[in-house]
């Protein structure tokens, strides 16, 4: 085994780690030499098979904040799950183990260490989780997507994004485009704040909207997107469940309207999008925050904060970036300058270098 390839959950950690493999793929390592470890629990369990690599799943949950019988269930699915890690990594004996966060990475990245197998970790977010904390302190190697990402000796390769992201050229469309994306899932308040939008431009045929709701609110969206039209309304609003083709949105867009996870940002990054950036609360360690943070410093985005996201002041802050086409072209290049479209080859340039090839 050349790489094993641990940690998932959300797809903020599984598509990275997917485009890491396809990469040592493509650089001659065989895919049966690429196995990866994830939870039950994860998305990782249907797509990795799907991408055409093997995959063990470890029990596991994580701990909640605060006292709670379920705590108990959680540490003793922890310590299966590190048991079920020193047989996997014993069994597959690998050259390099590659941690990617999530509740799986951390029972394999221990089960490494005692096993003295070298290893990397790759941190998608501007504040880092507690199993890639945990295992630099063991001695693993850091990769960052963002910089100044507070891990010790952290090389910055950039967060690994789908190919056709980015390849993205913007040629963004008239009238000038709205994209809402709440995400997979969705986001109730970004959706509502954006519903709120077609009540006040429902008179207006200089602006588009293309709203992405997620596949659980998308039902509720589309009664009230439904009960709110009028005959006479002007405004073109579209109102889609999910967007399969983020690339061709990316390409005709003016400004996104959107969630700050890692691999958003990465690709809001890399697309050269102007973006308005509404963090989720409660996020470990705030990550999506400092993600933003991040995006607004480089002067690529503005922050809204979730609890100000309501119609009235969504229309604020997009209709000033709509009113000023120059001020966004500027936003564009300094989104650019933080896109690492060689972000899968820098880090296995990495892996492999750890691994002992480079």
């Amino acid at each position: 085994m050349f790489a094993l390839v641990t940690g998932g959950g959300t797809g903020g950690h599984v598509y990275p780690a997917l485009a890491l493999a396809h990469e040592l793929v493509g650089r001659g390592h065989p895919s049966p030499s690429i196995h990866f470890v994830g939870a039950r629990r994860g998305l990782e369990a249907a797509i990795v098979p799907a991408a055409g690599f093997a995959i063990d799943l470890l029990p596991g949950r994580g701990l909640q904040r605060r006292l709670t019988t379920e705590n108990l269930r959680a540490l003793w699915e922890n310590v299966r799950a590190f048991l079920a890690s020193r047989r996997i990594v014993r069994r597959t004996r690998p050259r390099v183990v590659v941690g990617v966060g999530g509740y799986a990475s951390l029972p394999c990245l221990l089960a490494a260490r005692l096993r003295r197998v070298p290893a990397v970790v790759h941190e998608q977010n501007a504040a880092p989780g507690l199993a890639n904390r945990l295992a630099v302190r063991m001695g693993a190697r850091a990769a960052i997507s963002l910089p100044g990402t507070p891990l010790r000796g952290g090389v910055l390769t950039g967060n690994p994004i789908r190919p056709a992201v980015a390849a993205v050229r913007r040629v963004p469309v008239e009238p000038p485009l709205v994209a809402v994306v709440g995400g997979s899932l969705g986001a109730r308040r970004l959706n509502h704040a954006a519903l709120g939008l077609y009540d006040r431009w429902r008179a207006r045929d200089d602006v588009a909207v293309h709203h992405v709701t997620g596949a659980r609110d998308y039902d509720d969206c589309a009664s009230a997107l439904a009960a709110a039209r009028r005959p006479r309304d002007r405004l073109a609003y579209d109102l889609v469940r999910y967007e399969d083709h983020m690339e061709d949105l990316y390409a005709r867009a003016a400004l996104a309207v959107c969630r700050a996870g890692a691999v958003t940002v990465a690709e809001l990054a890399a697309a050269g999008m102007p973006s308005v950036l509404v963090p989720l609360p409660g996020a470990p360690g705030d990550h999506q925050t400092r993600n933003a943070v991040t995006m607004v410093d480089a002067g690529a985005a503005e922050l809204l904060p979730d609890a100000e996201c309501d119609p009235a002041n969504l229309d604020a802050v997009v209709a000033k970036l709509l009113a000023d086409p120059a001020g966004r072209d500027t936003m564009a290049r300094a989104a650019g300058t933080l896109a690492r479209p060689d972000a899968a080859a820098r880090l296995a340039d990495l892996v492999e270098e750890v691994a002992g090839d480079g």
